[in-house]
């Protein structure tokens, strides 16, 4: 399996040589060459399987330059971490079920792909005798899940960029309590997109990408979206009957489109799934975007800072791969669009709306912050369950999409816990940490603060990066 560039402009490279460009060397994004299939023989066969297992078999798909006794060992270390099930089912009501994705150590679904990033970059690395400064940008849970799968790695060091004062009081806790020397967490004076734009500028300068060996691990690195597909296998092989080809839809909280994009994958690859339907909160760019067929990013004055922040993004990354996908493979009307995006402003693809449902399965909607407190309320009446506000806006445009005879699963995101300060407005309960997340919560921070300024940021790095 070989991979290449939304762009046209990098040649095929093998995984692992993808997974530490990060960023493709001409400013597009790393795609299958050909997208592999599975059939409904092997996914029967794979209901058998524990989440390591089956995560060997459809990485395996993708990751074919690493010998499979060697990834299944970096699963199996990947999820370690996790409980014995890794990914739970639960019935919510409304016809509704939660993929519990945040089992792992940040308490986020970003776990699940940033476990194994952490084990396969090191892997790489050590096979090709080189470093890694991975450069990356977060809203919220990219940084902490990355910094926890990769602190204290002696090839690898990560300097995190996050919006200073946009993030729960959790999620900076997670993030600047680390005192680890290879981990450097670095505030900007900005939104998402600020940080996310300073990473783009700096990993499209390919002197300097070399010069201090820049990676990436946000949803733009390849891993990330192919170690995402295996949970969409996983939590279809638990909602169906065997021998049955059951078609079912997911509800995915989105702000950067990289969780959803698995699932498309994961339905090009010939999963069963009639629906992805895409969840915004009010920064509803990509809602606009899949009810329109124009994309217009905000600015960063126009981007909101919201009770579901991990997804107050205006800018989503792992678009340009849909759109790869809708041009049918073509990376000179990739480029085009990209060309009037800068140009203009936007660009329009109102001709091929009908195909966004028709061909890609796609829907999408927008929750409200009093919408994520009504779901919150409603799914703890109902349910007992406590949801956090970003599987509040699943939870809340799933509902609108329900179909009868077809099983609706949403994608939790993250644990309660994290946004503590909207549960209590929501339900008015004040929820228990244990003592090692108090111990966090307390720990003394180490943050960075800088400007949104590329220059600064490149000399910061000059002076930390490993060589």
């Amino acid at each position: 399996m070989q991979y290449i560039s939304t762009r046209g402009g990098m040649q095929p490279l093998p995984y692992c040589e993808t997974l530490l460009e990060g960023l493709a060397t001409d400013g597009g994004l790393a795609v299958p060459e050909v997208m592999p299939t599975v059939d409904g023989e092997t996914l029967e066969r794979w209901r058998a399987l524990t989440y390591p297992q089956l995560a060997t078999e459809v990485l395996g798909l993708f990751a074919t330059d690493i010998p499979r006794a060697d990834l299944a060992r970096m699963t199996a270390a990947a999820y370690e971490p996790f409980p014995e099930e890794v990914v739970p089912l639960r019935s919510i009501g409304d016809d509704l079920t939660l993929v519990g994705l945040s089992e792992g150590p940040t308490l986020a679904f970003k776990d699940m792909a940033m476990q194994f990033l952490g084990q396969v970059v090191e892997y790489a690395l050590e096979r090709k005798g080189s470093v890694l400064n991975i450069l990356g940008a977060t809203s919220g849970d990219t940084g902490s899940a990355a910094e926890h799968a990769l602190r204290g790695k002696d090839r690898i060091a990560v300097f995190m960029l996050s919006p200073q004062g946009r993030m729960s009081a959790f999620q900076r806790a997670q993030m600047f309590s680390l005192d680890d020397a290879n981990i450097h967490n670095i505030a900007v004076d900005g939104v998402f997109d600020d940080c996310q734009n300073l990473v783009k500028d700096l990993a499209g300068d390919l002197d300097f990408k070399r010069t201090q060996h820049l990676g990436a691990v946000n949803s733009i690195n390849l891993a990330r979206i192919t170690a995402q597909v295996v949970y969409y296998f996983w939590a279809w092989l638990r909602a169906t009957d065997a021998g049955g080809w059951t078609e079912l839809s997911f509800t995915v909280p989105s702000g950067n489109f990289g969780n959803i994009l698995s699932g498309l994958y994961a339905r090009q690859m010939g999963l069963p799934i009639r629906r992805l339907v895409l969840a915004a909160n009010e920064n509803n760019v990509l809602d606009e975007f899949f009810r329109t067929g124009i994309y217009r990013p905000r600015s960063a004055a126009q981007t909101l800072a919201t009770s579901s922040p991990s997804m107050d993004i205006s800018k989503a990354s792992n678009l340009e791969r849909f759109i790869f996908e809708l041009v049918g493979r073509d990376a000179t009307r990739v480029v085009g669009a990209w060309r009037d995006l800068g140009e203009q402003g936007y660009f329009d693809f109102t001709a091929d709306l009908p195909r966004f449902t028709e061909e890609f399965g796609i829907v999408s909607g927008t929750s409200t912050h009093a919408d994520r407190l009504e779901t919150i309320r409603s799914v703890h009446e109902a349910a007992g369950d406590i949801i956090d506000p970003h599987t509040a806006d699943g939870v809340k445009v799933a509902r609108e999409y329900v179909e009868s005879g077809v099983p609706m699963l949403v994608l939790e995101t993250a644990k309660p816990h994290k946004f503590a300060e909207t549960i209590h407005e929501a339900i008015g309960v004040e929820l228990e940490y244990s003592p090692e997340l108090r111990a966090m919560l307390d720990a003394p921070q180490r943050v960075t603060e800088m400007a949104d300024d590329e220059h600064t940021l490149r000399a910061f790095i000059e002076a930390n990066a490993l060589r």
